[in-house]
C-alpha cells in the first residue's frame, strides 16, 4: 500500500490509480477535504448507490484504515481499526480485498460466506508470516492487531463479516411512516459483552484467568478487550509470546491453543427496498453515539457530508463528557487527542435498489483507500 503524506488514495478509473491530495477544504480532484485532523469525502457514487466517508485522527499515528471498492464483483466496504500500532490495519487494507477478489474469482466471481472467511484467514496467515520474517528486527509487530469489519454487496445480498468491536448499523424504513429504524447487523467480540466472556470460558475451561476485570473493564488475559482480530499473534502462537516482546504482553505458559481467534462472524442479509442506508464505523464512533442517534442524524440531514456530520456529532459528545467546548477539543493535537477520543472512521452507504436489482456494473470501477501517514 502506498502511503501519501496527509492524503487519501483515490482511484476511479479502469486501468490505473489516481490520487487526490488534500490541501485544505474541498479538493477539486476527487472531492476530498481536510479540516484539522478530520479527513472527508462528502459524497460519491458506487455500484450500489452513494457513499460518504470521514476519518478523524486521535493517535500520534492514525491506526484506522478503510476502503471502498466497487466493480463487477459488487461493492466492498472495509473498516480496519488497529491497536498497538498501525501496521496490521495497513496490512489488512492492502491484502484482504485482494484475497477476497482472488478467491471469489476461483468460483467465477460468486460471493459466499466461505469465500469471505477464507479471505480473512489468508490475510491472518499473511500477517503472521510478516511477523515471523521480522521477529528479530521488529518483534513488536507480534503485539499489533486490528479489528476488521467488512460489508460486501453481491447481487441483492449483503454479507457482513466482523472481527472485534467495529459495527455496521442498517437504517431501515418503517413502512410508510417516514420513520427509520436502527438495526445492528454485526456481531461484536468484546470481553465487556457477557456472551463473549462465556464463549471465552467455554473455549478455555481450564484457564480461570481467561477474562479479568480491571478498573471496571473486562479484558482477555487482563490485556486486551477484543476476543477476535487479525494480528495479535503473541496471543495465538507460543513462539511469539516470549522475549524480546514487552513483559506486559507475555502470558504464562502453556499457550496450548490460540487465545484470540481470526475467524469472523458472518451475517447474510437479503436486501429489501426498505433498507435505506448502512453505517460502517470503528468503535470510536459508537463509544459516543447510540445506533438510534447515528441513524437519526443521517436520516435528518442531506446525504452530502453525512459521514463528516456523524464524526463531528461524536466529537461534540466527547467534548461535553470532558466539560469542554468542541472548538477547544478541535484545537488539541494528535496523540494528546487520544485522551479524549479514539481514531474514528465512518463510511455511509446509501443504497440504490434500482442499481442493485439490475446488477449494474460500475464502470469505471471505484477504489478508495485511506492512506494517511504522519
Amino acid at each position: 500500500m502506498n502511503f501519501l503524506p496527509k492524503c487519501l488514495s483515490y482511484s476511479e478509473c479502469s486501468g490505473g490509480a489516481g490520487r487526490s491530495e488534500i490541501r485544505g477544504g474541498e479538493s477539486s480532484n476527487g472531492g476530498f477535504g481536510k479540516d484539522g485532523l478530520l479527513w472527508f469525502h462528502d459524497i460519491g457514487n458506487c455500484g450500489s448507490g452513494e457513499y460518504s466517508m470521514a476519518i478523524v485522527q486521535a493517535n500520534q499515528v492514525l491506526e484506522d484504515q478503510s476502503q471502498i471498492e466497487s466493480g463487477p464483483f459488487g461493492t466492498f466496504v472495509g473498516v480496519y481499526d488497529g491497536h498497538g500500532g498501525p501496521e496490521t490495519a495497513r496490512y489488512v487494507c492492502d491484502h484482504l480485498f485482494q484475497h477476497f477478489q482472488a478467491i471469489s474469482a476461483e468460483g467465477n466471481g460468486v460471493v459466499t460466506e466461505e469465500i469471505i472467511q477464507r479471505a480473512f484467514l489468508e490475510t491472518e496467515r499473511g500477517f503472521t508470516s510478516v511477523v515471523s520474517e521480522n521477529w528479530h528486527s521488529r518483534p513488536q509487530l507480534a503485539t499489533v492487531g486490528a479489528c476488521c469489519l467488512v460489508g460486501a454487496i453481491y447481487q441483492q445480498t449483503l454479507f457482513v463479516a466482523n472481527l472485534g468491536d467495529s459495527r455496521v448499523v442498517l437504517g431501515k424504513k418503517v413502512g410508510n411512516t417516514g420513520e427509520i429504524a436502527a438495526i445492528q447487523l454485526s456481531t461484536e467480540h468484546n470481553a465487556n459483552i457477557e456472551s463473549v466472556r462465556w464463549e471465552l470460558k467455554d473455549l478455555h475451561p481450564n484457564d480461570p484467568q481467561i477474562v479479568v476485570l480491571r478498573h471496571g473493564v473486562w479484558r482477555v488475559k487482563g490485556i486486551i478487550q477484543v476476543s477476535r482480530s487479525i494480528g495479535d499473534v503473541y496471543l495465538k502462537h507460543t513462539r511469539f509470546c516470549r522475549e524480546p516482546i514487552n513483559g506486559k504482553f507475555r502470558v504464562p505458559p502453556p499457550l496450548n491453543m490460540p487465545i484470540l481467534l481470526a475467524t469472523p462472524t458472518i451475517l447474510k442479509h437479503p436486501l429489501h427496498p426498505n433498507d435505506s442506508f448502512l453505517i460502517f464505523a470503528s468503535d470510536g464512533l459508537w463509544e459516543h453515539l447510540s445506533n438510534e442517534k447515528a441513524v437519526e442524524i443521517v436520516k435528518s440531514h442531506p446525504r452530502k457530508g453525512s459521514a463528516k456530520r456523524l464524526v463531528k456529532a461524536a466529537l461534540h459528545v466527547a467534548a461535553k463528557k470532558r466539560e469542554m467546548r468542541y472548538s477547544d477539543l478541535r484545537n488539541i493535537d494528535k496523540k494528546v487527542r487520544r485522551h479524549f477520543h479514539d481514531d474514528i472512521t465512518v463510511i455511509i452507504l446509501f443504497l440504490n435498489h434500482d442499481l442493485i436489482c439490475r446488477g449494474v456494473v460500475q464502470d469505471p470501477t471505484l477504489s478508495i483507500r485511506s492512506a494517511l501517514e504522519h
